[in-house]
């Protein structure tokens, strides 16, 4: 299997508000960024959206490591909190519907795809790559909001 790092971080400014998220892909000697904004969100979209598009992004079966300063993302994958959510018809424990449940089934196909090895980083401690992606989000939402005013 090819292996890929994954670095993710997402933004909101205001939460919610608009928001933006950003994923460096590194493979070998190659790298690839990506980003995206949405007009109205919440950072935990945004995390969990950076890493749905870091993943969607291979194009065959990768064993990727994945980074993200998001506790949100990285416990509910290290905890399997999903088994409990299908279970539970995507319920919580407060037997109310799962925040992102979309986002979080995009993710569990993703993982049946791909060989994930989830990490959890400080964010803004100095990893060059997870700063990266935190300057990617952020420019998508300026970005964003140069073309709502345009």
């Amino acid at each position: 299997m090819k292996e890929v790092v994954i670095y993710t971080d997402g933004a909101c400014s205001g939460n919610p508000g608009p928001g933006g998220w950003g994923a460096v892909l590194v493979s070998g000697d190659k790298r690839k960024e990506l980003q995206g904004a949405e007009t109205m969100t919440t950072n935990q979209r945004m995390e969990l959206r950076a890493a749905v598009e870091g993943l969607a992004a291979l194009k065959v079966p990768c064993a990727v490591t994945l980074y993200s300063d998001s506790a949100y993302l990285v416990n509910a994958f290290l905890q399997n909190w999903f088994a409990r959510w299908e279970v539970n018809g995507w319920l919580n424990s407060t037997k109310q519907p799962v925040a992102n449940s979309d986002l979080w089934k995009q993710l569990l196909l993703l993982t049946r795809t791909h060989r994930v090895t989830w990490v959890k980083v400080k964010g803004h401690a100095g990893v060059a790559e997870n700063e990266r992606c935190d300057v990617l989000a952020r420019e998508a939402i300026a970005k964003q909001r140069q073309q709502n005013l345009g």
